[in-house]
């Protein structure tokens, strides 16, 4: 903290991190030191007065009836006022958590044959599903939620909405298919959260092939015009992806990924099930089911979310409370000078109120 006086005439722009604005006002902190010699030298003064009478009770008249501490709290009080007063003077800010502006919440969910594992009690989906309806009654009522469904493709199963009882049905229809197209779900998601972006998985097609030549007869894709912006800056929504294996159709996650970090939006992944592999048998067929931690992480790491790992059932449900708390809530620094500043005023009141209650007079 740079106390110099020149820097005085700089006011900052804009709060660098928890401190003060002004740290110039703090210089005023020393002249409490002088306050104190100053109340000394009157306590002093009044003594040396009062052996000039000659009767004792018209010193105590003089002096008031109070003793002990009684007579020193009112100054104390006034002292760490004025303290505050001048902390507030230097408009201090914090780090508080304050309600978060987020109004929408996407849960895209897999839904592939890999999910009946029982590996997670008593089994993936199941778990999901409950970690999902938990999640559900802890958020407020004042955020919208949609759920997205993925295996080999991705469908909206129930637009963003209040109703939670619409969403509790979503979530009990999901039907486990083949396949799991991760990148699909990105994509189907930010289109559900952005209806009038035409936003749509032919863009990402569009782009791999720009290279590679197309035929002339065959239109581009309709794209709606935008401007990128920084990763994680649109607050207002937000995607959380649960998938327990890796894409193995469909748009690649980490070109759906970069879509939703042009727009701000942050993808929070959850990986559930086993990191090494599992065998998996479906409908006659027998499959390896491997979880791609390192996509997911780097879907999470582009778009400025964050990844999780779910090895059971209770570490899901704790995954989701913790994303609850994190979206419901956000850190901010916040400049707080009204508190102290009402602080300080509220010791004044008190000490002029107890002076004028015990000794008949405003300090």
């Amino acid at each position: 903290m740079d106390l110099s006086w020149p820097a005085f005439l700089h006011w900052p722009a804009a709060i660098p991190q928890p401190g003060f604005l002004w740290p110039q006002f703090l210089w005023g902190l020393l002249a409490l030191p002088l306050l104190v010699l100053l109340y000394l030298w009157l306590l002093r003064r009044r003594r040396q007065l009062a052996v000039r009478y000659a009767s004792l009770s018209i010193v105590r008249q003089a002096i008031g009836s109070g003793r002990g501490w009684r007579r020193h709290l009112p100054p104390l009080l006034l002292l760490l006022a004025l303290a505050l007063l001048v902390l507030a003077s230097a408009r201090p800010v914090a780090v508080i958590a304050l309600p978060s502006n987020q109004q929408t919440i996407i849960l895209a969910m897999d839904v592939s044959a890999s999910m009946r594992a029982t590996d997670v009690e008593p089994n993936r989906l199941v778990a999901a599903q409950e970690a999902a309806r938990t999640f559900l009654k802890e958020l407020p009522r004042d955020i919208k939620v949609g759920v997205v469904a993925f295996a080999g493709s991705a469908q909206v199963a129930q637009l963003p909405t209040l109703n939670r009882e619409d969403l509790l049905t979503a979530i009990d229809r999901f039907q486990l298919q083949r396949a799991t197209a991760t990148g699909n779900a990105i994509v189907i998601s930010l289109a559900a959260l952005f209806p009038d972006a035409g936003i749509e998985l032919q863009q990402l097609s569009f782009e791999r092939m720009r290279g590679m030549g197309r035929s002339l007869d065959q239109p581009p894709p309709r794209q709606n015009e935008f401007i990128p912006v920084p990763p994680g800056s649109y607050t207002s929504a937000a995607i959380i992806m649960l998938t327990d294996g890796q894409r193995t159709t469909g748009v690649d996650p980490l070109d759906a990924a970069r879509m939703a970090a042009d727009r701000g939006v942050k993808v929070y992944t959850v990986g559930i099930g086993t990191v090494d592999g599992e065998i998996i048998g479906f409908e006659g067929w027998s499959m390896r089911v491997r979880l791609d931690e390192e996509t997911l992480k780097d879907i999470a790491m582009k778009t400025a979310g964050e990844y999780f790992y779910a090895g059971t059932a209770e570490d899901l449900k704790k995954v989701y409370q913790s994303l609850s708390s994190r979206l419901t809530l956000e850190k901010k620094e916040t400049e707080i000078t009204a508190l102290f500043a009402l602080a300080g005023a509220l010791l004044a009141l008190l000490a002029g109120g107890l002076s004028l209650l015990w000794f008949g007079r405003v300090l």
